[in-house]
């Protein structure tokens, strides 16, 4: 059992816990309960009383990250965890779970109208109380926890749900990765504006669209973008518009998010492709020809991408393989 953390300023809050060792048995609960209320606290989620099947057996991974009155939790669950079964205590937050593998079901307000958030889907709602749940093992999901003031009147009684995948999801997903990287260096104005922002993404992913004049999410938008671009580097199709289509943004918003960081969409994707090829030129087996390359990272043709690769490497392809191979005996 292996647990980490670093100062609450009442602001923030971070730590990392790792129980997954098959002797950990209570201690892991403890762990991560400790690290929860020192590092995250019950004013933003109180953690329930759970099952003494699961206290016996807890084994999570888990990093969370406390912004304001918001927290982020990426939990990797080896057992399966439960609740009590009336766990009792008022709350009043808005609870976000997205589940990539295995199942989280979520008691309804009094203990009935159970829901299960299935792997690829997610689920938002305001809790009013704390209510039960269940977690399968193996188990990998992020659980968001947002102030109520600004996301409760939209929601009302209703229960948001849909796929993980989708165009918002996507941009909230990369929002709470980049926050959970850089949460620890952020000075007080920075941990404002990323709750802030996570409200922001929250409030699309209930309405289901995007304020593409809001530009605190520029930065979210990007990252999603270049997660998006980063996985269709050898797709004929990848583009601008195709990017923007797929996370639900006009061309020109996705633009100008770029540009609120200094970027260009088609050059970080010229970037991406080119040093893909560079790193299979020095494959040490099944090397490409330069026109294969050219080919499969979808430049016009051996010429071209000849070019493109010496203007950002400063040598041609040919000159890059054999610098890099090692001296004759």
């Amino acid at each position: 059992m292996h647990g980490t953390g670093a100062e609450v300023d009442g602001a923030r809050g971070v730590f990392a816990v790792d129980s997954t060792a098959p002797d950990s048995g209570p201690q892991g609960l403890d762990a991560f309960r400790r690290g929860w209320q020192t590092q995250v606290g019950d004013d933003v989620f109180q953690l329930p009383a759970f099952s003494p099947d699961t206290i016996g057996d807890f084994r999570v991974k888990g990093n969370v990250a406390k912004v304001h009155g918001a927290a982020i939790a990426d939990l990797h669950a080896a057992s399966a965890t439960r609740t009590a079964d009336v766990p009792g205590g008022d709350q009043d937050l808005v609870a976000m779970y997205v589940v990539r593998s295995g199942g989280w079901t979520l008691g309804g307000p009094s203990g009935h109208g159970d829901r299960t958030v299935s792997a690829g889907q997610f689920l938002v709602r305001h809790l009013g109380r704390l209510t039960a749940f269940e977690t399968s093992a193996h188990l990998t999901a992020k659980f968001l926890v947002l102030p109520p003031g600004e996301l409760k009147p939209l929601l009302g009684n209703r229960v948001v749900a849909g796929s993980a995948d989708s165009a918002e999801m996507r941009l909230l997903t990369a929002l709470a990765d980049m926050i959970h990287m850089t949460v620890a260096d952020l000075g007080p104005a920075g941990v404002a504006a990323a709750q802030g922002t996570l409200i922001e993404l929250t409030k699309a992913v209930v309405k289901g669209r995007f304020d593409d004049v809001e530009p605190r999410l520029a930065p979210a938008l990007t990252r999603a973008a270049k997660d998006l671009a980063d996985r269709r580097l050898a797709d004929p199709d990848l583009s601008p518009a195709m990017l923007a289509r797929e996370l639900n943004v006009s061309v020109r918003t996705l633009h100008r998010a770029f540009a609120a960081v200094g970027e260009q969409v088609s050059t970080y994707i010229r970037h991406r492709r080119l040093h893909e090829a560079r790193l299979a030129l020095v494959a040490p087996a099944g090397r490409l020809t330069i026109s294969e390359l050219a080919a499969h990272w979808q430049f016009a043709d051996g010429s071209h991408f000849t070019r493109a690769f010496k203007k950002h490497y400063g040598q041609t392809p040919t000159e890059y393989a054999r610098s890099t191979r090692p001296a004759a005996a």
